[in-house]
């Protein structure tokens, strides 16, 4: 009846947690999954994946994730380590850093902003080539 054999399911591709319209959330969160927010967060995010904050959502505290779609509200300290994008519905206020930017018509983009640098690695190819 039940398979002893199967191993349990690792693998978190294709999982999104989901935090739904008309949810609170005071506090911290961290994951490693990509996560959907329709609802709000007055608190920290951490992830290795990717967030989306859903038209009626609205995060209030710093963000430090490896991309990020806005569609709702966001107040705080924004680091994206790949591509920020920012729809046209979304409202964004305090300081961004991002490795990559996509603003769509629209958007209401209240913040300082400044790119990571992309020439890093090449600096460190430089240095590491004495001859």
């Amino acid at each position: 009846m039940f398979d002893k054999n199967k191993k349990p399911e690792n693998n978190p591709l294709g999982k999104t947690n989901r935090i739904v319209q008309g949810t609170i959330i005071r506090g911290d969160i961290e994951t490693k999954e990509d996560f959907r927010l329709d609802g709000t967060l007055i608190g920290n995010y951490t992830s290795g994946g990717k967030l989306v904050i859903g038209t009626s959502g609205e995060v209030q505290g710093d963000i430090k994730c490896k991309n990020v779609d806005v569609e709702g509200k966001y107040t705080g300290k924004l680091e994206v380590d790949e591509l920020l994008t920012v729809k046209s519905t979304a409202h964004i206020k305090g300081d961004v850093v991002v490795g990559r930017l996509s603003v769509e018509s629209g958007a209401i983009f209240e913040a300082t902003c400044s790119m990571k640098s992309q020439q890093k690695s090449t600096i460190e190819t430089v240095k590491g080539d004495k001859k």
